[in-house]
């Protein structure tokens, strides 16, 4: 075994010999399977290429037509009406766990870069939180503590299958990060959590099949006979973020049954996985401008549809999307226009039958509460809202060029402009970046650059220019927004590193199926 040194004050009581023997026992026994797994990914996506469809899997239609139930929900998940995310700095985790919100989602995947600092430093913050011991102190003096009294209840998101942790290797292969991320939380904290009333409790990001749902109850049931815990004491809810996985809702709660909490509407790992998987079936997949894409279009309706009403039928909690906003303190006239827009989102979900939704500031945890007991009242949930009206097909689910929206070259700038003001600061160690007063994170960093990908190899028209999508017109148009930033003050090293980086991944002819792994690379 060899693993990095760390200078993150409390690294010591994180990385000890027991809890990365720990976390080697499980690489041991499910790397191969993840590795076989990812390989079914790229043997789909060939099909896809191909010219193959999804649907519903024929194979496993008595899973669907079977009654089953999941476990029930501990006391500390049953409302869950606002969860609050974020990544595990231990200033916003404190802020987060005082928000009022329902639960916390420590994020150490899509608003985590992960360098090793911020790998050890957030287990040293899930340590912190579960024996509610964690302070801070800021560089101006301010002190952060947990408050008296409820606290948000704590979810953890591992990394995705995809990753590897290079830092801790084993014959010189590196874990699985994901099984890094969990084994290290469930080894520390999993006791201290269940002594207090709570658990260990999961979100489990970019699934693709039941087969991978498989996987993570399979390392469940090893971990939990490992520590003499109970079997299904783990709780796990499943981000339905990838449109393979929407296919296959009921058989990922099947799979994880014992271990479920429910399932969460991931919306724009969702569009970028749309795009990913069938960007060369043609124009027919081609999405519009990223700020008209809402979940009131039909193929964003038909699965939000069915995560309710499957979730419901199989007593399982629905969570709603991200509302992204960050409130300004300056201009009143945006943070009007952006509250319209929350407000009339969190209505829809929660007259769809969502239990609960997501913000990224503390600020909208109150407005996101109300709008919620509105409706809910007294309940914790609405799972018995059971939908039955609803019938989706697959046609619906890929009903992408139903779409509003037209796509043009001011969306092209706007992909650039978010995508390198994120990219220039994961690259310097923060996952979260507030921009244009949005919560953006690498999954919104990810449809950026894939829409820009899919315009190219589609050659499309731009309806405001009439310009054709080339590599030239966007390097153009990447070389203007670099301009632009500098010229506002970015750091121009940052940005030079950004767009190289965005370059790469939106401009290759090889779609590089996550931006996080070349950009990994340039971090090393």
């Amino acid at each position: 075994m060899t693993v990095a040194p760390s200078s993150v004050v409390g690294a010591d009581q994180v990385l000890t010999a027991d809890a990365l023997e720990f976390v080697l026992h499980l690489d041991r026994l499910f790397h191969e399977r993840r590795d076989a797994l990812l390989g079914a990914r790229l043997t789909r996506r060939k099909q896809l290429a191909a010219g193959q469809g999804l649907d519903f899997l024929s194979e496993t239609a008595h899973i669907r037509s079977a009654e089953w139930q999941v476990a029930k929900a501990p006391a500390d998940l049953l409302n869950r009406r606002v969860e609050i995310t974020g990544p595990t700095d231990p200033k916003m985790a404190i802020n987060a766990l005082n928000s009022g919100a329902k639960v916390w989602l420590a994020d150490l995947e899509d608003s985590n870069t992960p360098h090793w600092k911020n790998v050890v430093e957030g287990q040293v913050v899930l340590r912190g939180v579960a024996r509610k011991s964690l302070s801070f102190t800021s560089p101006e003096g301010k002190n952060y503590a947990l408050k008296e009294g409820p606290l948000a209840t704590l979810v953890v998101r591992p990394r995705g299958w995809h990753f590897d942790e290079r830092h801790l290797t084993e014959n010189g292969r590196p874990v699985v990060a994901a099984i890094f991320d969990f084994g290290m939380h469930f080894f520390h904290n999993a006791k201290e959590l269940i002594a207090r009333g709570s658990g260990p409790y999961f979100y489990l990001p970019k699934m693709e099949s039941h087969l991978e749902a498989r996987l993570w109850n399979d390392i469940f049931v090893e971990a939990q006979k490992v520590l003499r815990i109970p079997q299904g004491t783990i709780r796990a809810t499943v981000l339905i973020e990838t449109i393979p996985a929407a296919f296959e809702m009921e058989e990922i709660l099947y799979e994880l049954k014992d271990h479920m909490s429910g399932l969460n509407a991931g919306r724009w790992d969702y569009l970028f996985s749309i795009v990913k998987n069938f960007r060369d079936a043609g124009v027919r997949f081609v999405l519009p401008d990223r700020a008209s894409l809402t979940m009131t279009a039909p193929m964003m309706r038909a699965y939000t549809d069915l995560l309710v009403s499957t979730c419901h039928k199989r007593g399982a909690f629905a969570m709603g999307g991200m509302a992204a906003f960050i409130p300004s303190r300056k201009d009143e006239a945006v943070n009007k226009i952006a509250i319209e827009k929350v407000t009339a989102d969190k209505n829809r979900e929660v007259n769809d039958g969502f239990d609960g939704s997501w913000v990224a500031h503390p600020d909208l945890v109150a407005l996101c509460a109300d709008i919620f007991t509105t409706v809910l009242g007294d309940r914790p949930n609405q799972v018995d809202r059971l939908r039955p009206e609803v019938h989706v097909t697959a046609a619906q689910l890929l009903s992408v060029d139903q779409t509003p929206g037209s796509v043009s070259e001011a969306g092209l700038h706007q992909n650039i402009d978010i995508a390198l003001q994120y990219l220039a600061a994961w690259l310097d160690g923060n996952g979260a970046a507030s921009i244009h007063n949005l919560m953006e994170d690498a999954a919104t960093a990810e449809i950026s650059r894939s829409q820009i990908w899919q315009q190219v190899k589609n050659a499309v028209t731009y309806s405001d220019t009439s310009r054709v999508a080339t590599k030239e017109l966007v390097q153009e148009a990447l070389n203007t927004e670099v301009a632009r930033l500098q010229a506002a003050g970015f750091d121009p090293e940052k940005l030079e590193e950004a767009a190289q980086l965005f370059a790469r991944v939106c401009l290759d002819d090889v779609y590089v199926d996550f931006l996080t792994l070349p950009a990994l690379e340039m971090i090393d």
